[in-house]
């Protein structure tokens, strides 16, 4: 997964095929509209309003939409941060966001910079919107009650799945709990300890702040639950969803769902506090975001009525994208509680 995602060149996220949109593979909240990522400015205005200096670091930033509204937002409420980090593993995606901030922002472009890496002792704020679920996965097939790991192999004709033995002793451990949920069903399930990995370096390098993870995925009792037969490993070319992440390697994204159960452990256990969990829909309604479509309907250089209200059906209605999304807050060294995550606040079901 790592080599057909980021292999430098030809990984999907390496190469220069469009990946969002329409004309991509997939699309993402902030592409669905502005209004998601003017939301989310209002929601970590609550944290920044209480930390030392404000600045902010975006992971995996796309085509750079979300970083021009949240700005633009933030401008609005006279509320800019010091700086506006962006890491962003892709040369080519690189580029092209820092084409269209040229282009859409030039009075704001002199605050944000790309960095390579995490900036240590950093106080502000982090964003990692669909980010975990793009981080390389282990995959594992119990049978009978025993677990072994799946493997690639290059067969007689081309690359083929293999199981052997557990290696990993996380993984092992890990695969214990799995059991005592699944019972003993032929079962597979993806287990993402990398995800797991960058949280725990992300809060090593945070002296202050806050950290945003909205993605896919369930609490681990639901996420491992013996219907979920299959796992939830997913691939997705030009807007199609299979299940075989061995054909078009480089050419389609490979994407699993996140156990926010793990996330909230690792945070937990590395001094992070879990402010909150709630679904997307949740935390857009308790952001306001029914407040500024009414606020946008009244502008003349918006979307018009109809596109307004069926891109917030899109982010918010259960049968679209306000169920099947989570986002899980984390916190470091606030004086207050962040008061919006108490609404409909799911940290019981972790």
């Amino acid at each position: 997964m790592q080599l057909c995602l980021y292999y430098p060149g030809l990984g999907y996220y390496s190469a220069g095929s469009q990946k969002l949109g329409p004309l991509g593979d997939f699309t993402t909240s902030p592409e669905i509209s502005s209004l998601f990522s003017q939301t989310l400015a209002r929601q970590l205005q609550d944290a920044s309003k209480q930390l030392d200096s404000f600045d902010l670091l975006e992971f995996g930033a796309g085509s750079g939409k979300m970083a021009i509204d949240i700005l633009l937002q933030l401008e609005e409420d006279n509320a800019l941060p010091s700086h506006y980090y962006i890491i962003e593993a892709s040369a080519n995606l690189q580029a092209r966001q820092l084409e269209r901030i040229s282009h859409a922002i030039p009075r704001l472009k002199n605050k944000i910079s790309w960095l390579t890496s995490f900036p240590l002792h950093f106080t502000g704020i982090i964003l990692a919107n669909e980010v975990c679920d793009a981080m390389p996965f282990h995959r594992l097939h119990f049978e009978n009650g025993k677990p072994s790991e799946c493997y690639v192999e290059e067969g007689r004709e081309g690359i083929q799945w293999t199981q052997h033995q557990l290696l990993n002793k996380e993984l092992s451990n890990r695969s214990d709990t799995i059991h005592q949920i699944n019972g003993g069903n032929d079962y597979y399930a993806e287990v993402n300890l990398t995800a797991e990995a960058w949280l725990t370096s992300l809060a090593s390098c945070m002296k202050q702040g806050a950290l945003f993870i909205i993605d896919y995925g369930h609490c681990r009792n639901t996420y491992y639950h013996p219907q979920r037969q299959q796992g939830t490993m997913m691939c997705y070319y030009q807007h199609q969803g299979h299940e075989n992440p061995l054909i078009l390697p480089g050419l389609q994204d490979i994407t699993s769902h996140i156990d926010f159960t793990a996330l909230a452990e690792t945070a937990l256990a590395a001094g992070l506090n879990v402010e909150g969990f709630q679904t997307q829909a949740d935390f857009l309604l308790a952001g306001g975001i029914t407040e500024l479509l009414q606020t946008n309907e009244k502008s003349e250089n918006t979307f018009n009525d109809f596109q307004q209200k069926t891109a917030l059906k899109r982010l918010i209605l259960p049968s679209e994208m306000g169920e099947n999304f989570k986002v899980l807050t984390l916190t470091k060294r606030l004086p207050e509680l962040l008061p919006r995550l108490q609404l409909a606040d799911r940290r019981y079901s972790l």
